[in-house]
């Protein structure tokens, strides 16, 4: 028999951030979260993602074992600017067995069905500017900073439930070395000629400064985009905070047009390389003096090999301009002088055709594939 209990209790919550030990303890691809990393996204008391969302975090027990996890999550924000009613499943965790799965997902959809929800989307780690997404291609390379990473058994389960597509998400995999197609680099260099764009890496010392530019061009750039709901500054500064402490400077790129900040490119090194590391997830008392060798100290060169490019995104009143080959063109010249051998640029919508277009210009390699999935809640 299933027993399904909601996660309230400190002993509850350490179950659920224990569980993926026990789904992983084989793969040699997984890389362990970093416990206090998981308890800071779901703190609905300094994630300011939490002051427009709510949250139902439920645990799978059978014969008294912990055996499944998941988060049913709906977020007022992406309701109010999609007019849908969308509830969300994300944090999904569970062990081969349908029944577990059957039971933890019933339970959420029940959930959001109470609340008036029409439909369950998902998995999202809690929304489309997090973690997303489930993996269906590509589980022989581990996955990238702040990408997901599950068994393949899990499409199954998903299926069976009742899921089925919504969207799928690719990523690409390209060397430092990459050779871009003649008719792209030709078109960067007309760009680069005129003089009218100029780009800079993101300024440390101005960082807050920074964030307000890069959010304004992102919640222009991205507001047609499917699942994109826009930030304000509390949850962007939240995610910024974050992504400081492993943020390479020459890799947050801004474009600017007569001292005018109109695009940005975030790309950061692959610090899942290095999180590899650290086995049992804790910081203390061993894992961050790991974590900072390998990240900022002698061994670096040796362990952070790949970077991610996670976003590009330019104002809609200077997309004419043809911007984004630039930075990736200023992308293939940084990254082997830094020292990083091979990128990823994940993840790109199935349908962003001028994207994916861009990416084979750039002879880019499919090398995974996500998937959101829909039930509707009948």
């Amino acid at each position: 028999m299933i027993q399904i209990r909601p996660v309230v209790s400190k002993s509850e919550w350490a179950a659920f951030i224990d569980l993926p030990w026990k789904i992983y303890a084989h793969d040699p691809n997984w890389v362990p979260p970093l416990r206090i990393a998981v308890r800071d996204t779901l703190d609905v008391k300094k994630n300011p993602f939490f002051k427009h969302a709510t949250m139902h975090p439920l645990l799978a027990f059978k014969e008294g074992e912990c055996v499944g996890r998941v988060v049913g999550v709906i977020d007022d924000k992406h309701n109010q600017y999609h007019s849908e009613k969308t509830g969300f499943f994300g944090f999904f965790e569970a062990i081969q067995d349908q029944s577990v799965v059957d039971a933890l997902l019933n339970e959420v959809s029940n959930w959001a069905k109470r609340r008036g929800m029409t439909i369950l989307r998902g998995p999202m780690n809690p929304s489309t500017n997090h973690e997303c997404g489930l993996l269906i291609e590509g589980f022989d390379d581990p996955p990238a900073v702040m990408m997901t990473y599950n068994p393949p058994y899990y499409a199954d389960l998903l299926e069976k439930w009742g899921f089925s597509k919504s969207k799928d998400l690719y990523a690409y995999s390209m060397t430092s070395d990459v050779k871009f197609a003649g008719r792209l680099l030709d078109h960067a260099e007309r760009i680069r000629k005129r003089g009218a764009v100029t780009f800079r890496s993101v300024r440390i010392k101005d960082f807050d400064q920074e964030v307000n530019r890069i959010l304004e061009i992102y919640n222009d750039a991205w507001e047609k985009n499917w699942g994109f709901v826009p930030m304000d500054r509390d949850e962007f500064q939240h995610l910024a905070k974050d992504m400081k402490t492993i943020l390479d400077p020459e890799l947050l790129l801004i474009a600017e047009v007569r001292g005018e900040a109109v695009g940005f490119a975030l790309t950061l090194p692959d610090v899942n390389q290095a999180i590899k590391k650290i086995k049992n997830g804790k910081l203390l008392p061993a894992g961050l003096f790991k974590l900072l060798w390998n990240t900022k100290g002698p061994g670096k060169k040796k362990t952070i090999t790949r970077c991610r490019i996670i976003t590009l995104g330019i104002k809609k009143t200077y997309m004419e301009l043809g911007i984004g080959p630039l930075f990736y063109s200023e992308y293939s010249r940084r990254c082997g002088r830094l020292g990083y051998a091979t990128g990823e640029a994940s993840w790109i919508l199935e349908d962003n055709k001028p994207m994916n277009k861009a990416l084979g210009l750039m002879n880019a390699k499919k090398s995974k594939v996500y998937r959101i999935y829909d039930r509707p809640l009948g």
